[in-house]
């Protein structure tokens, strides 16, 4: 049975406005209107015979992550929460240990199919079929990485040459090779030798930690302990901290794949993409005559070879060509597509500046539901918040603000200091500053209710927690 082992980190700077760090692109609907980018991830191993899927996240990503694998029906999914990224070989090598924990020595190899939560892959059946030619393969020892066929000089990837012929469709691996000049990829693409590093793969569990302790000791040792040191947390596994933040960055690439003996590719042709820019997803996006595509609402005249999204409000396009045109609530991305990839030098000004538009939305989800912040001035921020049915916001205090509660929608159950009492449908009540409180949803339908917040410091670290259903501290 093939483990999938889905890697959903990252912050996917090259995608913003949309993509934030904490909600990056893998958790956005990028080229579905119903999946996002990990759903879609998941929903490409329907059919397969395969286990649950094992996620790999970022720490502050746990709630987000484990929201989308329950909607997509995986709701006692293994997440393993990395407390820092060390990139590729580190995660999959906690990945590994997770599936060879409890297997007997001389027992089965858990086979692992590698896979990132943020690639488009448009044709299923070939995917699926490209997975079957590496199971033999990886079952007889190989450690198998996945080529994608080149449809043009891209020299925005890695490129794999494959050597001589396996099987049908699988190839040894001759060796890797880093993104290459125009010129390069013009020759690569012409010699029908190279295809492009995908960054999935597939190999035993055990037979990549034997060859991470043979070429990259310093990392498995660091990892095994890490792993060791961790905690189980409802369906996570936490990564000890203190002694993961040791360890040293590699990629599995550079690591393993490069390195070993046994290395194999198979070709793989199921209209991949990465979605590393926002160029890249007008390529494999729907297109109108004019070659634009637009999403939300969008008013265009004399425009041609366009990409816009309004997220919030209307876009109105005149006498452009070639543009990207990104609108969120809180931020607008105006680019020529020949320039999308300099997007995270925004970015990085942004951090640098002391800004907060990098690190998250107006909107923030949280595991109880999520809060759009309406509006904020001078000792004042007003919020609409909504509670999914059962939720619980943690029982906390505030030393700096108070807040005043109105109820929109729905029912509220409210504690306040020593007493509590419903709120309904245009009802409020007021929390003091220094008062013990929560908010719970009892109801079945969302509670929605605006806050209104006031006082001399409204920073979200001003939460004291007495106790949280979510683990929270």
């Amino acid at each position: 049975m093939i483990h999938p082992v889905i890697m959903a980190g990252g912050t996917g700077s090259r995608l913003w406005p949309l993509s934030r760090q904490l909600n990056p692109k893998q958790f956005l609907k990028l080229t579905d209107d119903n999946l996002s980018m990990l759903q879609l991830t998941v929903a490409r191993l329907e059919g397969m015979e395969s286990a649950d899927p094992l996620l790999i996240c970022n720490e502050e990503h746990r709630f987000l992550a484990a929201e989308q694998m329950r909607q997509s029906g995986h709701d006692d999914a293994r997440i393993i929460l990395e407390p820092c990224g060390r990139n590729t070989a580190p995660a999959i090598a906690l990945a590994a240990l997770q599936l060879a924990k409890g297997v007997a020595d001389d027992g089965d190899d858990p086979l692992m199919l590698v896979l990132a939560a943020d690639h488009l892959i448009q044709d299923v059946p070939a995917f699926q079929n490209g997975i079957a030619k590496a199971v033999p393969l990886a079952q007889q020892g190989n450690l198998v990485t996945f080529g994608i066929v080149p449809g043009h000089a891209e020299t925005g990837y890695g490129y794999i040459q494959r050597g001589p012929e396996l099987a049908e469709g699988s190839f040894t691996v001759n060796r890797f090779v880093e993104k290459p000049d125009q010129e390069t990829a013009e020759d690569y693409l012409s010699s029908g030798d190279y295809l492009w590093n995908s960054g999935m793969f597939m190999f035993g569990a055990r037979r990549y930690l034997t060859e991470l302790e043979k070429h990259r000791p310093d990392i498995l040792a660091i990892c095994q302990a890490a792993f060791d040191g961790a905690s189980e947390d409802l369906h996570f596994t936490r990564i000890n901290e203190s002694i993961f933040a040791e360890c040293p960055e590699d990629s599995v690439d550079y690591a393993v794949m490069e390195k070993t003996d046994n290395a194999a590719v198979v070709s793989l042709d199921a209209g991949w993409s990465d979605i590393g820019s926002w160029s890249a997803l007008w390529d494999v996006s729907d297109k109108d005559q004019n070659g634009n595509t637009f999403t939300g609402d969008v008013i265009a005249h004399d425009t041609e070879r366009t990409l816009v999204r309004a997220d919030s409000r209307l876009v109105a396009t005149v006498g452009v060509k070639d543009l990207v045109i990104i609108e969120t609530k809180d931020a607008l991305l105006v680019a020529h597509k020949d320039k999308v990839q300099d997007v995270k030098k925004v970015v990085e000004r942004i951090k640098n500046d002391g800004r907060h538009e990098h690190m998250n939305h107006r909107e923030v989800y949280r595991p109880w539901g999520v809060y759009d912040s309406i509006d904020n001035g001078n000792r004042y921020q007003v919020k609409r918040i909504t509670v999914k049915p059962g939720a619980k916001l943690s029982v906390q205090m505030h030393h700096h603000r108070a807040e005043h509660w109105i109820v929109v929608s729905g029912t509220a159950k409210v504690t306040n200091g020593e007493k509590t009492y419903l709120v309904t449908e245009n009802q409020s009540t007021y929390i003091p500053i220094g008062q013990i409180h929560s908010l719970e949803n009892p109801g079945v339908i969302d509670l929605d209710l605006i806050e209104v917040q006031s006082g001399s410091y409204l920073g979200e670290d001003d939460i004291v927690r007495f106790k949280d259903v979510y683990g929270r501290t």
